[in-house]
């Protein structure tokens, strides 16, 4: 299209909520260029790399003047940006984050920026994080050698203003001003498009990380001028430090550094590099191991050494020092200690103990069960099998001190992340009209988290029917225990929200809810990845408990089936694919009760032996496509235990298809 301002083109995977908030942002800021034609100055172009969450059938109705590019596979950031840039026809080019919102007057300063500086070949822009910190990777230096060993080593850190030790991030130069600069994050990344005409766009060697760094290097190398723009801000909801907590984040990133070396950089100084660089992968990759392994199946492995460590000490101390005339059977404790240890962990797991937030009160709870029904069995045991109440007691109060210190030493060096963060998120204000309340509350009711809410905070100043004035949330958080503002964008530009959000006081964070929007986002800091809030929330089947009870009903059941194979011979139809069954979902594979088909956007099942209407899946069913999607759906939204059991009763005899 001749005349043609600017192209927005955006990489989407499995973020369609995130994206839904930032494209109405996107909207907003084109609306806010200059000229009353500035919907046909822009376009907005998203290329999606094969998202499993609907992305593309839930935002195709709600963005119609958007052009989707549907992938078959992740074809990786760089080259689904050179889709993009292939259907572009903007004097600017756009490269920017789905996990972005974006002020109205955004696109408007910053073709001003350009238009004053004829030099700029690309540009940058000023990010913050969900709770509206600065984000540092908004400017940086090229990684030479030593710029990137200042980084490795912390020193970056403890000089976070020094020319020399923290040049990564360019820490010298003020947050609040505009400046040349030598690498743009590619979160949001504005080039004119005859520089990319003259240099090619993202290099495709690239899949994901660092194709920002060439680029930003190339632009500089034709003799054109990268800039940090202060003039405007955005928010990105999650920082680069979002996905340091993987493995596949140190691959790729490594990897993507090693690259650029070898492509900019020769000689010694490669060579130096490219060691240094393998050198912080072997380290990264170490910590990253090291805590995953500890998140993920570590964690019970080293509970279950301090419980057997605490029964121990505890019965040396016993035996040693109160009860000195009563030896006890090592064979009777080299049994009951591994058996109470595992008893320990079962009732931990369904405690919640293990899952993603550390709650101390889960701690509580499944050492008190725990403790309480050992004992009892304990009085149930034959005299020759007993050996001392007390063992039980305070060995059970042992791990408890020592579990509860591991878990602190966690919490503090971030490997875990405390619930008292994660509670403090229930006291929540919405800052917006009635209407715009009611329509939030409704939304918050469907994801089943509206008693989390408080009230509501006025945008008009001639409001008195509210708790307080949204530009005053400072003093109202002094007499109301909030935690959270969810902004309602509408009344308040997203302008306005992102400018309050700088201003909340330290350990408020911030949510928000574009009108005409079905989600809300948000994000705690650059350290936590973002979290979106929608109906799906709703679903009885993504609560963590629900889902161990449905996990703990496949392995039981398929376990008592196996053991009693010979029985169901004479009872069930095809008992060997029975058999089969068994096996595969006691090992996982699949469930016995799921989706009759396929699903996207509910909660994720493995494949079901019998569809939830009780209709096995080898069988064809003889509903409509939409009533199967409905009966899915009432399955994931009402899930109880008792369900499942119910329907493996009733169909017990053709659970072998």
């Amino acid at each position: 299209m001749k005349g043609m301002q600017l192209s927005v083109i955006i990489v989407n995977y499995n973020v369609k909520h995130f994206l839904e908030q930032c494209l109405y942002s996107v909207q907003a800021a084109i609306d806010g260029m200059t000229g009353e034609t500035s919907r046909r100055q822009a376009a907005i172009i998203v290329v999606d790399n094969n998202s499993l969450d609907g992305s593309i059938e839930y935002l195709k109705p709600k963005f119609p003047s958007v052009r989707f590019i549907e992938n078959k596979e992740n074809l990786g950031f760089a080259k689904a940006c050179n889709q993009g840039l292939a259907l572009a026809t903007g004097k600017y080019i756009l490269f920017l984050n789905p996990d972005t919102i974006l002020p109205e007057d955004c696109f408007q300063k910053c073709i001003s920026f350009f238009e004053a500086h004829k030099d700029a070949g690309a540009l940058g822009i000023k990010m913050l994080d969900g709770s509206g910190r600065f984000l540092k990777e908004s400017k940086r230096s090229f990684p030479s050698p030593m710029t990137s060993l200042y980084k490795l080593i912390g020193l970056s850190k403890l000089f976070p203003r020094s020319k020399l030790f923290s040049k990564y991030h360019l820490g010298h130069l003020g947050e609040s001003e505009s400046n040349e600069v030598d690498v743009l994050a590619g979160a949001f990344m504005m080039v004119k498009k005859e520089v990319l005409d003259k240099i090619g766009s993202f290099d495709e060697t690239f899949f994901m990380y660092g194709e920002d760094v060439d680029l930003s290097y190339r632009i500089q190398k034709a003799g054109f001028k990268n800039y940090y723009f202060a003039g405007s801000s955005i928010i990105h909801f999650k920082g680069e430090s979002t996905r340091k907590g993987t493995m596949n984040y140190v691959r790729m990133f490594y990897n993507a550094m090693s690259i650029f070396v070898r492509k900019h950089y020769g000689g010694s100084k490669a060579g130096l590099f490219i060691f240094l660089i393998h050198t912080a992968i072997w380290l990264r990759a170490a910590l990253t191991a090291t805590g995953n392994f500890i998140r993920k199946a570590g964690l019970p492995l080293i509970d279950a050494g301090l419980i057997l460590l605490s029964f121990w000490l505890i019965k040396n101390f016993w035996n040693e020092y109160v009860r000195t005339d009563i030896q006890y059977v090592n064979k009777l404790l080299w049994i009951a200690f591994p058996a109470y240890t595992v008893f320990y962990l079962i009732t931990a797991y369904y405690a919640g103990l293990y899952d993603r937030w550390y709650k101390r009160s889960e701690l509580i709870r499944s050492s008190l069960i725990a403790t309480i029904v050992l004992l009892a069995a304990y009085a149930l045991l034959p005299e020759q099998y007993r050996f001392s109440r007390a063992i039980i007691f305070f060995g059970a109060l042992l791990a408890f001190a020592l579990i509860s210190l591991f878990r602190w030493v966690l919490i503090r060096t971030r490997v875990l992340s405390s619930n008292k963060e994660k509670e403090k998120h229930l006291n929540t204000i919405i800052t917006g009209s009635p209407s715009e309340y009611e329509e939030t509350l409704n939304l918050l009711k469907e994801a089943g988290l509206d008693k989390r809410v408080l009230g509501r905070v006025a945008v008009n100043k001639d409001d008195a029917m509210a708790l307080g004035n949204w530009e005053n949330l400072s003093p109202l958080s002094l007499s109301i225990p909030f935690w959270e503002v969810l902004y309602c964008q509408g009344t308040l530009t997203f302008l306005q929200i992102i400018f309050a959000i700088q201003q909340l006081p330290i350990g408020i964070v911030a949510k928000i809810h574009a009108a005409g929007s079905s989600s809300i986002v948000g994000s705690d800091s650059k350290d936590t990845s973002g979290e979106a809030v929608s109906k799906e929330n709703g679903y009885k089947l993504s609560d963590p408990y629900n889902r161990r009870l449905k996990r703990l009903i496949d392995a039981s059941t398929s376990f008592l089936a196996i053991i009693t194979f010979p029985i169901h011979l004479f009872f069930v139809q095809k008992p060997v694919a029975f058999l089969s069954n068994c096996f595969s979902v006691l090992l996982a594979r699949k469930t016995w009760v799921g989706y009759a088909m396929t699903e996207k956007n509910l909660p994720p099942l493995h494949s079901a032996v019998l569809a939830c209407n009780g209709i096995p899946l080898s069988v064809q069913q003889q509903l409509s496509v939409e009533s199967l999607h409905m009966m899915n759906y009432w399955y994931a939204r009402d899930y109880e235990p008792s369900i499942d059991f119910k329907l493996l009763w009733k169909m017990y005899r053709r659970l072998g298809g």
